[in-house]
């Protein structure tokens, strides 16, 4: 399909992300001010924001509110950190952060909460923090924190979670990502299938929207560069020093192609965020406006 005649994407609803501007942390000198996060995003085209790590925006909803929509923005979710795997002993902590976060997604209207699971290794030092292999308890312990994470935070906020595969995790890759769906409940675990990170980790996200469709609740658009991939695999790069390599580009440069993965989330039939997530941390505040505005004009090409 030629750029002059893309596909129609209808059903895709296109933003963007605290993520695309560098952010990974609610306050940190090496990131821009949330006010100019905000301006940036509403001026390079998006309409749809998530909220990042929880207190890099306001979080009083009436601020909040207030913020957005004088920019002509509204917010698609919220995102979490889990460790589920650890066993009901870390229920009440994750709960704790989950409930927190569930308020003010629920607050600003939006329906879902983007869950990622724990790194097994430290992301500045390369440490094994535990065992990259799950025990089959673990694996238990997980699937059914999980379910239990989805039915609760419908049954207070009215949200559903995606569950996000994340290079680091124990759900990553081709086999872990099917062995966690096949696991769960798809009436209460969505899987939020980021592009990047599941390049990243060698899988292919057509043949997973086709093989588990249903189970797709929610994409981030990224891309990958190949050849620092390649050096990141081979040296055993962590991620977060895999990001300051560079791994993660702006697209079309790297992999996957997003046209057939947007053709692919369109023919599933179904109304789908497709939030854009280029990992920057840490750069120069100049760098993520251009870069963003290139992309969303980028996707417009594509049909989105």
């Amino acid at each position: 399909m030629s750029a002059a005649n893309p596909p129609v994407l209808d059903r895709l609803r296109i933003g963007s992300a605290p993520d695309s501007w560098g952010v990974w942390f609610p306050d940190d000198p090496q990131q821009v001010p949330w006010q100019r996060f905000l301006d940036e995003v509403a001026q390079a085209g998006y309409s749809w924001i998530e909220l990042g790590p929880y207190g890099y925006l306001p979080t009083d909803p009436a601020r909040l509110s207030d913020e957005v929509t004088r920019r002509n923005l509204r917010v698609s979710a919220g995102t979490v950190f889990t460790a589920l795997h650890r066993g009901p002993a870390v229920w009440d902590s994750t709960w704790q952060h989950v409930a927190q976060v569930a308020e003010l997604t629920r607050a600003m209207g939006a329906r879902h909460l983007v869950v990622i699971p724990a790194f097994w290794r430290d992301d500045k030092t390369a440490e094994l923090i535990e065992s990259p292999r799950l025990t089959p308890e673990q694996w238990r312990d997980l699937t059914r924190g999980m379910e239990r994470l989805g039915r609760e935070v419908r049954e207070r906020y009215g949200l559903d979670i995606v569950v996000h595969p994340h290079a680091d995790t124990h759900i990553d890759g081709e086999e872990n990502v099917a062995r966690f769906l096949d696991a769960t409940d798809s009436d209460l675990v969505g899987l939020c299938l980021d592009t990047g990170h599941y390049a990243y980790c060698g899988g292919d996200s057509v043949k997973l929207i086709e093989t588990y469709g249903e189970r797709i609740g929610y994409l981030h658009l990224k891309q990958v560069d190949p050849e620092i991939l390649a050096d990141v695999v081979a040296h055993g790069t962590p991620f977060g020093p895999a990001v300051r390599q560079g791994v993660m580009c702006e697209p079309p440069r790297g992999v996957p192609a997003l046209e057939p993965v947007l053709v692919a989330a369109q023919n599933l039939g179904v109304d789908l965020f497709a939030i854009v997530e280029q990992d920057m941390y840490p750069c120069p505040p100049d760098q993520p406006f251009p870069i963003a505005e290139r992309t969303r004009r980028f996707l417009r090409t594509c049909g989105a």
